[in-house]
């Protein structure tokens, strides 16, 4: 999910991707989120920084767009504030999607539900549904839904898969229009 892209202009100093980091990393704690990754690139005659959010290891789901546009916002204010990126500069503010490999063993936690495919360090393959993880005798363990327990020492990497609806999560035209509507208020869309 990709959040606005605000251009600024600014007067202060070199911005590295690690001086940005330590600028934005309270503004995205203080949201309550987890700083994935910075990256500050001068594109022409203005940089453009890159950062990437996530909701926190613990948490099911994904990060819905008020919450990544009210992230935006203080991540634009702590970046005005402290003036770390110089002239103008484009700021990008999105999180990880579907499409980031899992190699970490956050990655893996923030998975539970989704249909994943695990890459396995023998050259092997499995693919279900990653149920939890959990602590085992050789360390932690990814357990699939049918059962498969694979130690995460055992995974080269994984990646989750796009589904399209589920059955039994659609909407199949029941007569609950009070939840739809509730459901409809939630949807925002974003330019960039």
């Amino acid at each position: 999910m990709a959040g606005p892209k605000n251009e600024r202009t600014s007067s202060g100093g070199s911005a590295t991707a690690e001086a940005v980091r330590r600028v934005v990393a309270p503004a995205v704690d203080a949201e309550g989120l987890f700083l994935e990754s910075v990256s500050a690139t001068r594109a022409g005659a203005r940089s453009v920084v890159r950062v990437t959010v996530d909701l926190p290891e613990d948490a099911v789901g994904s990060l819905g767009s008020d919450a990544l546009d009210a992230v935006s916002r203080a991540i634009s204010a702590a970046l005005d504030a402290d003036d770390v990126v110089r002239g103008v500069y484009v700021l990008e503010v999105s999180t990880p999607g579907t499409s980031r490999p899992l190699t970490e063993l956050r990655h893996f936690k923030r998975a539970r539900t989704r249909l994943v495919t695990l890459s396995l360090v023998d050259g092997g393959e499995a693919e279900g549904r990653l149920q939890d993880v959990v602590a085992g005798t050789d360390g932690d363990e990814l357990v699939l839904e049918d059962g498969g327990r694979f130690p995460v020492a055992t995974v080269r990497q994984g990646r989750v898969e796009v589904e399209l609806k589920r059955v039994d999560d659609a909407d199949l035209g029941d007569d609950d229009d009070d939840d739809d509507a509730d459901d409809a208020g939630d949807a925002r869309t974003q330019e960039g």
